[in-house]
């Protein structure tokens, strides 16, 4: 009996171990549309859902948010398994996805509710998006400054089930929207190998610390 409960006792520690911590976050990148496809992409995301944070009306519309009158904007709530994938390594896709540097909107998206944003959980996450931040804007790797507001969490709501991945569920209206968006434009303009080079060296090198801090305070 006693070796039945040691074995089981033993059993759920190390599943909840293999299994990891379940985190979320929040990012705002724009349109939620084109912010799915890069984070479902990667090893240790769980989900990834669009919606709307950062206003005070609650359980809002797509119709309200766009109308740009309940201060919420889109975003994308990423569930991850922080055993696979860290808060830093999230952080070094959304860069790659965005204009950090446009206040008013994204691409052909005008207005606050298409505005970047990464939203914290924790003091550490606010640490290190701000560092990776400081970091990005000292490459120079955008020819203006990175400004993307970096705000603690605030209530998610999820979009209407429409919107929930567009891109697959309406590939040919996703890719005439994209295309015509201004945003792969733009990233082609931004991304060139030399940057791309540039960018790996700078955050590899700061990877392990700062993703072995992130992880300590898990």
């Amino acid at each position: 009996m006693k070796q039945t409960l040691y074995i089981l006792v033993i059993s759920l520690f190390t599943g909840h171990y293999l299994m990891g911590a379940e985190k979320s976050v929040i990012l705002a990148g724009g349109c939620f549309w084109c912010m799915e496809k890069p984070f479902e992409q990667i090893n240790g995301v769980k989900s990834v859902t669009s919606g709307f944070s950062g206003g005070e009306t609650i359980n809002p519309s797509y119709k309200e948010v766009s109308s740009g009158s309940t201060k919420h904007i889109e975003v994308v709530k990423i569930i991850y398994d922080d055993q696979k994938v860290s808060f830093y390594e999230l952080l070094k896709v959304f860069w790659q996805q965005v204009n950090p540097t446009d206040s008013g909107g994204q691409f052909v998206d005008r207005g606050h509710q298409y505005t970047t944003a990464i939203f914290y959980n924790n003091e550490m996450e606010k640490k290190i998006a701000e560092e990776f931040k400081t970091n990005l804007n000292n490459l120079k790797i955008y020819p203006k400054t990175v400004i993307t507001p970096i705000r603690g969490a605030m209530p998610f709501y999820s979009a209407e089930e429409y919107h929930q991945d567009y891109y697959k569920k309406n590939p040919v209206r996703y890719w005439y929207y994209r295309n015509g968006s201004g945003r792969d434009k733009y990233l082609k303009s931004v991304w060139s190998k030399e940057n791309k080079e540039k960018y790996e060296n700078a955050f590899n090198k700061k990877r392990t610390k700062i993703a072995n801090s992130d992880t300590k305070t898990k």
